[in-house]
């Protein structure tokens, strides 16, 4: 559900925390957490843990990215560059949480241009090869919204409109691919 100031107010409370704050501090939550001092667990325990929690505060960020309330509060935070950081990640779920949250932002005009300007388009591109159904699927929708008259051919190469094609016409393997890669065609290239 969406959300606005009258909203967020009666679901905090007088004394509750503000939305940027609470995000504020997820953000410094995720960069802080590999800072933690493993003295007490074994090397490896602690490298799960710090994994574990990276990914768990990604898919946090990425669920209050659908909300178009918190959109400049991610920009401020630089939230959408830490979307982008988590698809260079070697780690499937931290790159499904990034692609995630820059799908449910990438809507935004603003945060679209953000994204395009740090770079993001080849990283979107590089999901649509991802091993995992949900990444593929935010990087499908991502593109659909990325997609505009500055960056149409960084998008639109000969080799992403083939992944895309193949997507298309993959209807009994997995519909949800075809159906996004199909809205993306008709929209971007028919």
């Amino acid at each position: 559900m969406f959300t606005n100031d009258q909203r967020q107010q009666e679901r905090t409370g007088q004394y509750g925390t503000s939305r940027q704050q609470y995000l504020q501090e997820l953000v410094n939550q995720f960069q802080n957490t590999s800072d933690e001092d493993p003295i007490h667990i074994s090397l490896t325990e602690w490298f799960l843990v710090a994994t574990e929690t990276k990914e768990k505060i990604a898919a946090n960020l990425a669920n209050f990215a659908y909300d178009p309330y918190n959109y400049s509060f991610l920009r401020q935070l630089n939230v959408l560059e830490l979307f982008l950081d988590c698809i260079t990640e070697p780690n499937e779920k931290l790159m499904e949480f990034g692609i995630g949250g820059i799908c449910n932002s990438c809507v935004d005009p603003a945060n679209a241009a953000i994204i395009t300007q740090c770079g993001g388009i080849p990283l979107v591109i590089k999901c649509l090869s991802s091993p995992v159904r949900n990444t593929v699927n935010y990087a499908l929708g991502a593109l659909y919204y990325l997609c505009n008259k500055s960056n149409r051919e960084e998008i639109l190469k000969p080799e992403v409109i083939d992944v895309i094609e193949r997507y298309a016409a993959a209807q009994t393997v997995n519909a949800s691919f075809s159906n996004l890669a199909k809205a993306f065609l008709d929209k971007h290239v028919s």
